[in-house]
């Protein structure tokens, strides 16, 4: 009756703990992705082929650069939800605010989006 009791803990904890853990590591490999994207998508919005939203989202200025756009949102998305989860804000206000710094910290030459929607170059 004990060893059932403690398996069952067991395996409750690892239930619990299994999320977290899986958390992290994708986490992990989400940055791992964006760090190995940046110099592209550098390259991409210095040509004006991508440009970033002021929802803190890339978005294709032309042909080019569409699928790269598309990896990239997809993982800035789940950074904004952790971000959003860790600090109670809303996803949407996670991602204005850091469409702000990436603005600030922009190249000139690179297309941004203001608050209102217009868009223009840095």
């Amino acid at each position: 009756m004990k060893t059932s009791l403690f398996r069952l803990t067991l395996l409750l904890v690892a239930l619990v703990l299994a999320p977290i853990v899986t958390r992290a590591e994708d986490l992990g490999a989400v940055r791992a992705r964006m760090e190995q994207r940046l110099p592209q998508i550098d390259a991409l919005k210095s040509s004006g082929a991508l440009g970033e939203n002021n929802r803190g989202f890339l978005e294709a200025r032309s042909g080019d650069g569409g699928s790269v756009a598309a990896a990239e949102n997809r993982d800035r998305e789940v950074v904004y939800a952790e971000l959003a989860k860790r600090t109670g804000a809303s996803t949407d206000s996670v991602g204005r605010a850091r469409a702000k710094q990436i603005a600030a910290n922009s190249a000139p030459g690179v297309w941004l989006q203001r608050e209102s929607g217009e868009w223009y170059q840095k």
